[in-house]
């Protein structure tokens, strides 16, 4: 073990390098492993601890760390195709915003002085653009100090636990956007579940520790739920569904899993299924925006173009 740790320090930099040094210091003066990890509680959740202390209690870390480290692959395979899909659109986003507000900014503001001379009244489209193009001038301070004050206000309440679940809630009832973040909150539970019952842990105590591992607040309550009710004898499908949070097909697969003892099997099989149709979902929803947003920044474009050679024209025909 201490072989391996200063293998993966050597690999590394930076604050992990210095968290996987403290890791093996404490691991080479008598602690465990668990134990070592679990003073690093911002690098392993709660569900990978518990699951290195079985391992190294019943002797089959190796086995255990190879499940671990397949279920955080495909966690971050999924989380990496989704990121992808978002890339190219975001930078559509960003870039035609910037360029817009240059153009309003820098470019219009002595065109249009020079054109307002010539002609009389300016044609509605420049009017529009003027309006837009003086307000960004004017208070584009104001309008940036807002903007951030906003961001900042929206981040500190969705830091407290009450903003969390109010904005996890809204995101899951968003089309589109909604079921897909819902079948991939599934699917992190059902492999972290599943990981966690392969790896010899009682049902109610791997729920309790994907709960504890969960960060969406929604799933959080409803595994809270779901746990103190199986805990109290309840039948499973029942103290799922009741939860509210979780779609029937992940009720009945939890059922029939744990009445006939591949609980683990058929865990994995749906987070596998839930995980294709995210990325497939996804690389859709990326198909649809490219061309979407390419069409709106160029009728924006168009529109500024508009608004600049109608008074051009008009000047040259009072000429």
């Amino acid at each position: 073990i201490l072989d391996a740790l200063d293998t993966i320090a050597d690999q590394n930099r930076g604050a992990f390098r210095v968290a996987m040094l403290s890791v093996r210091d404490r691991v080479a003066s008598g602690s465990s492993l668990a134990g070592a990890l679990a003073e690093q509680p911002n690098l392993f959740d709660a569900a990978s601890i518990h699951m290195v202390e079985v391992g190294e209690n019943s002797g089959t870390l190796d086995t255990v760390l190879q499940q671990l480290a397949q279920f955080k692959r495909k966690q971050l395979t999924l989380r990496n195709s989704v990121t992808t899909a978002l890339v190219y659109p975001s930078f559509l986003v960003c870039f035609g915003t910037a360029a817009a507000v240059f153009l309003m900014t820098s470019v219009l503001p002595p065109l249009l002085e020079n054109l307002e001379e010539t002609i009389e009244v300016l044609p509605w489209p420049t009017q529009i653009a003027k309006y837009l193009s003086n307000l960004l001038v004017d208070y584009g301070w104001l309008l940036a100090c807002l903007s951030t004050f906003i961001v900042f206000a929206f981040i500190s309440i969705i830091r407290t636990e009450r903003g969390q679940h109010y904005w996890h809630q809204k995101l899951l009832q968003v089309p589109i956007l909604g079921p897909m973040a819902g079948k991939q909150g599934v699917s992190r539970i059902a492999m972290i579940i599943a990981t966690l019952s392969r790896s010899g842990i009682e049902l109610t105590k791997a729920v309790d520790l994907a709960e504890r591992s969960t960060t969406n607040r929604v799933f959080k309550n409803a595994l809270k739920q779901f746990g103190e009710r199986i805990a109290a004898g309840e039948d499973v499908s029942d103290a799922l569904a009741e939860s509210g949070a979780f779609p029937p097909l992940a009720v009945r697969v939890f059922s029939v899993g744990q009445e006939s003892g591949k609980l683990d099997e058929m865990l994995f099989q749906l987070a596998d299924d839930y995980d294709e149709q995210v990325a497939t979902a996804s690389a859709r929803l990326t198909a649809l925006l490219e061309p979407a947003l390419i069409l709106v920044l160029a009728a924006a474009v168009g529109f500024l173009l508009l608004a600049t050679i109608l008074p051009i024209l008009e000047a040259g025909n009072v000429m």
